[in-house]
């Protein structure tokens, strides 16, 4: 495999033992100023050490929304059954990583290289700094900016948060600057120009969506400066010749080929590889992504994937009665290549796969990330995706009012087309809007509803288990649909099903008091049929809960949820911070 990864030295990483609180400078035995950063070597070894991808963790962070069942410790599920407070919600209020980066912008600039490559690592930064400030900004939305690294004698330590104007802005600033010199030609897997520009994108398009959304910041009048930024830096990137979809003509694996390749060197989908290196011994994640884990699809996501005609699933007639090899039949192809389908057969198996249920589960199975062979080898990762900037680029328009059928053909279409889907109508879109996207985002209104609803639809399931559905909910002010319990698999009731799709029983479910037969019955091909005995949740007794006891969805938990708007759209100061610095006060009720 592959090894493109410089060296990663200690000469930043020293810094971790500084306090996260007090941003203190590091010991002189660590690194001595004035006889480093006066190379380019020194310069790009140090920002080697603050370099980080997003790796397989990437297809499980879904958990928790609308999209995944969980049975993990996952944050916004923990508040909404519990009693969250500043003493129980913690995680996020650390700064040694900007300390990091900003001891490296006050230092760079004495390194003796031309300005051009100087302004390339600056540039390099001042990505991290936005990075790190947008997840904060997500996270707690005003906060204390630190441009500058600060000794423990300095007053801004005590410092109050800055408002979310100001450091939109400058996070808007540093990405900008970094777009504009960080240079085009990198080692794989580090930050490039292109990098930087889809950031920017994503930045701008959380935030004047946000801004759009939520009332309870009254910036709404600001949204539509983020929106053109975004707008902008996905067309630049169209414009670029440097990226295209991945589309070689065959709908029923080209989108799965994203997800389960050890190189995706090749694919010009992929702006930045997180490469898998098994030289490097780098852990592949293959085992938790595929099976009964801490994740699993909901019905709510299955939904979502239109018919291979183009029309909605939630429109057929008895959709959410179907069966499992019943809801596959005739769908999105992208279905099949993101989760287990019926027939589908595991590598060092000759026979297809039959789903293993697990009553804290929905029956589904993820196959997005899951590098299927006998080997158990990782895969790339593309941290970022062209996709996205097409996705942008079409929700930043029609968020603008400025959406012509020409943007989707340029950008949407361009992902149907390589699922085999007919192409996205804005004529037809906004005069036959979904009444189920309507119920789930009823804050959205105007001439483009229809349109936005289905550009929403198709970043779903574009970038389903990829880590993107809960910033999207989040920005979007659609927090309350997290109350909704996720519900799997639905099964009419007690008796046999086939599982594959061959006509062939395959399974055996039956009440929770009943025994197994000994032997057991088996089907038409001479096999042990599979059983499973029902009930309803928290039955003892139960391999399976259904939500009828012995009919009805897989469900997964019955806890009542509780989404506190707009309080649960931010997260609290760890209350020691706000001990430690009294000028830190809470906002949205916390």
């Amino acid at each position: 495999m592959k090894n493109i990864y410089g060296l990663i030295l200690i000469v930043t990483l020293a810094f971790v033992g500084c306090s996260d609180d007090f941003l203190e400078t590091p010991p002189q035995t660590q690194i001595v100023k004035e006889n480093y950063f006066t190379s380019e070597e020194h310069l790009q070894l140090y920002l080697n050490g603050l370099h980080s991808l997003s790796g397989y963790g990437l297809f499980l962070s879904d958990q928790g929304t609308d999209d995944m069942a969980t049975t993990g410790a996952v944050e916004i599920k923990n508040m909404m059954v519990g009693t969250p407070t500043a003493e129980n919600i913690g995680g996020g209020w650390s700064w040694s990583y900007l300390r990091n980066i900003n001891f490296f912008l006050e230092n760079f600039d004495k390194a003796d290289i031309n300005e051009e490559d100087k302004r390339h690592y600056e540039g390099v930064a001042r990505y991290y700094r936005a990075q790190f400030y947008f997840s904060k900004v997500k996270r707690f939305s005003d906060v204390p900016w630190y441009g500058k690294t600060l000794s423990t004698t300095d007053e801004d330590l005590y410092k109050p948060r800055d408002s979310r104007t100001l450091v939109v802005d400058s996070i808007i600033n540093d990405i900008q600057f970094a777009s504009e010199h960080i240079r085009e030609n990198v080692a794989l897997g580090n930050i490039h120009k292109w990098a930087a520009v889809m950031l920017q994108a994503r930045i701008a398009l959380y935030e004047g969506t946000y801004r759009k959304y939520h009332p309870e910041l009254s910036l709404e009048g600001t949204a539509n400066r983020f929106l053109q930024i975004a707008r902008d830096a996905a067309k630049e990137l169209m414009d670029s010749g440097e990226f295209s979809i991945h589309n070689t003509g065959n709908p029923e694996t080209d989108y799965y080929t994203l997800f389960s390749s050890e190189d995706l060197t090749a694919i010009q989908e992929a702006i930045l590889i997180n490469v898998y290196d098994t030289e490097k011994n780098r852990f592949s994640g293959n085992g938790t992504v595929f099976g009964n884990y801490e994740q699993s699809p909901s019905k709510s996501l299955i939904n979502s994937y239109l018919m291979t005609d183009g029309t909605r699933f939630t429109d057929q007639s008895g959709a959410n009665t179907m069966t499992y090899v019943e809801e596959f039949q005739d769908r999105d192809p992208r279905l099949s290549q993101t989760f287990v389908y019926p027939g589908w057969i595991q590598a060092g198996s000759s026979t297809p796969y039959i789903s293993e249920f697990n009553r804290n589960f929905t029956g589904y199975h993820q196959i997005k990330g899951y590098n299927n062979t006998t080997e158990g080898a990782g895969v790339d990762v593309a941290v970022y995706r062209y996709a996205e900037a097409l996705l942008t680029y079409a929700e930043a328009k029609a968020e603008l009012g400025e959406l012509a059928q020409g943007d989707l053909d340029a950008s949407i279409n361009l992902l149907r087309t390589r699922a085999g889907l007919p192409d996205l109508d804005m004529v037809a879109a906004n005069s036959d809007v979904d009444p189920v996207m309507a119920a789930r985002f009823p804050n959205v209104s105007g001439s483009n509803q229809g349109v936005i609803y289905e550009i929403r639809r198709e970043r779903r399931v574009e970038y389903a288990a990829e880590g993107v559905r809960f910033d999207d909910m989040m920005r979007w002010a659609a927090g309350k649909e997290f109350e909704n319990l996720p519900v799997g698999m639905y099964f009419p009731g007690l008796g046999n099903y086939d599982m594959n799709g061959d006509g062939v029983d395959d399974i055996a479910i039956i009440a929770s008091g009943e025994d197994i037969p000994s032997p057991k019955e088996q089907n038409s091909l001479g096999v042990d049929l599979i059983y499973y005995k029902a009930g309803p949740f928290g039955d003892a007794g139960a391999s399976i809960y259904l939500s009828e006891g012995t009919s009805g969805n897989m469900v997964t938990e019955n806890t009542v949820r509780t989404f506190i708007e707009p309080k649960y759209y931010y997260r609290p100061i760890p209350q020691q911070q706000v001990d430690l610095n009294p000028n830190l006060t809470q906002i949205m009720g916390w």
